[in-house]
């Protein structure tokens, strides 16, 4: 998890979070936080076993991190957050370690990640799927005012 951790620590993914932190400390919906990174992190890893397909661990981690991480942008500059998660995505991942394979693989689950699509399992794939299992909705004291569709709400506990 070195590289994951390089990513993590990096001064300007640091800002981007502190930007998200602000904008929604008085959000009654779901955050966009670290702990939400790692929850969706740790979900594609268990999805990944459960399906049976072999994807780097750390690829996974580096979505999940990177995915939300574009807000930052949308909340200052009205940037749609997965278009600018993706440009973040291109330009930290390399300091990290990453290589451009990878980064483009990152880069386009953080492009993809809000779409649903029905192909195999993935990156895109999983952090889609990981992205929205990770909502607690059946705890939520704001469901009722929320903006998600009842349907795509995770009323049941499943994982």
């Amino acid at each position: 998890m070195e590289r994951v951790n390089k990513l993590y620590n990096l001064p300007e993914y640091q800002e981007a979070q502190k930007i998200i932190d602000r904008h929604e400390q008085d959000r009654i919906f779901c955050r966009h936080d670290h702990q939400h990174s790692l929850d969706v992190a740790r979900l594609m890893y268990i999805f990944s076993k459960e399906s049976g397909v072999d994807i780097d661990v750390e690829l996974m981690y580096a979505a999940a991190l990177m995915h939300d991480i574009g807000r930052a942008l949308q909340y200052i500059d009205a940037v749609p957050h997965h278009a600018a998660g993706a440009e973040m995505s291109a330009q930290w991942l390399p300091k990290c370690g990453f290589t451009e394979e990878e980064t483009e693989a990152v880069v386009e689950a953080v492009q993809d990640h809000r779409q649903i699509y029905q192909e195999g399992p993935t990156l895109k794939t999983l952090l889609y799927a990981a992205d929205k299992a990770s909502r607690p909705c059946y705890s939520c004291g704001a469901r009722f005012m929320c903006n998600w569709p009842e349907e795509k709400m995770n009323l049941e506990l499943n994982w």
